[in-house]
């Protein structure tokens, strides 16, 4: 699916980040517990129509390594903007799917001279009121679980680890969606485990934001509806102007 292969050196860890196509740069960032391959349905449309895909393994997710730091968003945009530095990378469309979609978010705030325009698919900013309880509220135990496992089972620990993320904050608050300039087009599904109201909320915030559902999709709409997914992200990125 991916045209080349980079690891990149991220401090204490090697980031696996994987590239097609040439043009305007866009950034794919995938979900928790998730890898690259995710956007399997959307790379080949990015790169016929000239864009240069780059999508990021996050830290402790596919083939990149946990490093010795924890995982955190704000290590993550750390090592986002190291990736795209090392492959002299400015500025780029910053596209993102769930826990990817906030650590869109969380770029765009440490470092908004990169981003060109963000596509927020299924994020949110609090993580307990914005995601539906019956999504949310079966993470404490199991991650509960998987903390008392992994002190003798690494395996466990590093699961314990990537899933903890969807049960703390992550460092954003409404305030600072404000701060935001990037044009941003917010996604979700019809049936998607973020509450409505809140991804409404989170267009309604950002300074040039604007919301899309696609019905009859869930969380993973861009999965289950490529076609009309990918027409509304090439819309956004082609269409509307940058500031």
């Amino acid at each position: 699916m991916y045209e080349k292969t980079h690891f990149i050196y991220c401090e204490d860890a090697q980031i696996c980040c994987y590239e097609s196509g040439a043009g305007v740069p866009v950034v794919l960032l995938h979900g928790n517990g998730e890898d690259s391959s995710y956007w399997k349905n959307q790379v080949p449309v990015l790169v016929r129509m000239g864009f240069r895909v780059l999508a990021m393994d996050s830290r402790g997710h596919g083939k990149s390594e946990p490093g010795t730091r924890g995982l955190s968003f704000g290590l993550f945009a750390d090592d986002l903007k190291t990736a795209l530095d090392t492959l002299n990378v400015p500025k780029a469309h910053i596209a993102g799917f769930s826990d990817g979609g906030n650590l869109a978010i969380k770029f765009a705030l440490k470092f908004p001279q990169y981003v060109d325009k963000l596509v927020l698919n299924g994020a949110n900013i609090e993580m307990f009121k914005g995601v539906k309880a019956y999504t949310q509220l079966p993470l404490y135990p199991v991650v509960g679980m998987l903390a008392l496992a992994g002190k003798r089972n690494p395996a466990a620990r590093q699961k314990h680890d990537v899933l903890a993320l969807m049960t703390r904050s992550y460092g954003v608050s409404w305030d600072d969606l404000r701060q935001i300039e990037a044009p941003a087009l917010v996604i979700v599904g019809e049936h998607d485990m973020i509450r409505d109201a809140h991804s409404r909320r989170i267009a309604e915030t950002l300074p040039n934001g604007e919301y899309l559902c696609l019905g009859g999709t869930s969380h993973f709409c861009a999965m289950e509806s490529p076609a009309r997914f990918n027409l509304a992200l090439l819309r956004f990125l082609r269409y509307t102007p940058s500031r």
